[in-house]
């Protein structure tokens, strides 16, 4: 099978009717219905899917083979991929966040910070989630040009020029 993408997951019912509640993991939210059939994590089920409004903190949906409001209960937590061939070709300097969690991460000498576990975004804008095999808690970095001048996704390294004190 080919690489899978999580792209989102549902949320629950959003109504009686069959529709869900969905989460959205796309950078437009909507768009999240480009990607269909949408899949769970083995491939095993598939859904077509058709955004029928947004609310708060995602959207609403019909989804196929989802008919009613304890079918979308059940699916609760379901998280939905897409094949990565669906995804667009980026332009330089920009990157699918699965595609840099699990680089290894330097600073500017070379040694090695540890490994970056999740790129999360809180509205600012996006911050990387660096796991250190010596620390047992994370470090959180900027993710932008000045505190992040290198990422080589081929070599699958970033370098990283933290603010004094942050590491």
């Amino acid at each position: 099978m080919a690489e899978l993408i999580c792209v989102g997951a549902i949320a629950g019912a959003f109504g009686v009717k069959g529709e869900v509640r969905l989460k959205s993991f796309t950078s437009i939210p909507v768009s999240i219905a480009d990607y269909a059939p949408l899949l769970t994590e083995k491939g095993e089920k598939k859904f077509e899917v058709v955004i029928t409004g947004e609310i708060k903190n995602g959207l609403s949906a019909r989804m196929s083979g989802i008919i009613s409001k304890e079918d979308a209960d059940n699916l609760k937590g379901t998280k939905l991929y897409a094949p990565r061939e669906k995804f667009p070709e980026l332009h330089e300097d920009e990157y699918y966040h699965a595609d840099l969690i699990g680089l290894s991460v330097e600073n500017l000498e070379g040694n090695h910070l540890g490994k970056i576990k999740s790129v999360l975004n809180h509205g600012a804008s996006d911050l990387l989630e660096i796991q250190s095999e010596s620390e047992k808690k994370s470090i959180l970095i900027p993710f932008t040009r000045k505190i992040v001048p290198k990422v080589d996704i081929k070599n699958s390294v970033v370098i990283v020029d933290p603010p004094e004190g942050l590491v």
